[in-house]
């Protein structure tokens, strides 16, 4: 046998090497579970965490809305928009769970959105014929039917609140002075942002209704899109019309 050499390592001490080198990528592997996309949704700007804030000056004073979990595509921000729609109009894209403000300037606010089975019963150009400020609510038939116990006591109605399905506000709907039975409201649930759910029409974070509510007047037209969509975007990629 010849003798290990300054110049020629043991096997032994180039296994220990190898596997002082391996052990800590193993053991980071084992430690961190998350996806770089969740762990990206824990890194919250604060100016979001302002924007979802509570606001106490409410005539029902609403809580901070948990962001921690949402994925940032559904958070409100201001996006490139090359659509044919005049500023000032509402374009709901319920295939992407997106509603866009239109701007001047080729500019564009997103809103992430979540849609209710009402919310995919009508597409089309509409109006918003009025505005409520924590409107009250009376569930259709529909949904007391498919919800009775949860649906079925408030059938005479509920008045707003911060228990109300359709949260803070709400923008009605009208075609050629016919009520279509279309909302965009708040919600009760903010976990649904970006999700299909059971019962509604098209529903926002609370704090973001009450951003477009304090945006747009009544008659403002509306389109709703059904089966079609814009394209998903980032703050500097175009949306264009593709209806």
């Amino acid at each position: 046998m010849f003798a290990a050499t300054a110049s020629s390592p043991s096997p032994l001490k180039n296994a220990i090497r190898f596997l002082a080198v391996l052990l800590p990528i193993a053991l980071a592997a084992c430690v961190s579970t998350q996806s770089p996309q969740q762990q990206a949704l824990r890194r919250i700007d604060p100016a979001y965490v302002a924007m979802y804030g509570p606001r106490p000056d409410e005539s029902h004073p609403l809580p901070a809305t948990d962001i921690s979990e949402v994925d940032p595509r559904f958070l409100r921000r201001e996006v490139a928009y090359y659509g044919r729609e005049e500023p000032g109009t509402i374009v709901v894209d319920t295939a992407a769970r997106h509603l866009y403000l239109v701007r001047e300037g080729g500019r564009a606010i997103r809103y992430g959105i979540g849609v209710g089975k009402e919310g995919l019963a009508w597409g089309g150009r509409a109006r918003v014929g009025r505005k409520a400020m924590w409107p009250s609510w009376t569930p259709t038939a529909a949904m007391i039917r498919r919800e009775p116990e949860r649906n079925g006591k408030w059938a005479g109605g509920m008045q707003g609140g911060l228990d109300n399905p359709l949260g803070a506000r709400a923008l009605y709907l009208y075609d050629g002075g016919r009520d279509t039975m279309y909302r965009i409201h708040g919600t009760t649930e903010p976990w649904s942002i970006g999700q299909s759910v059971s019962s509604g029409c098209i529903r926002l974070f609370n704090q973001d209704v009450i951003d477009l509510y304090n945006r747009v007047p009544v008659g403002s037209p509306v389109v709703v899109l059904q089966g079609q969509r814009l394209f998903d975007v980032d703050d500097e990629m175009r949306v264009s019309s593709a209806y």
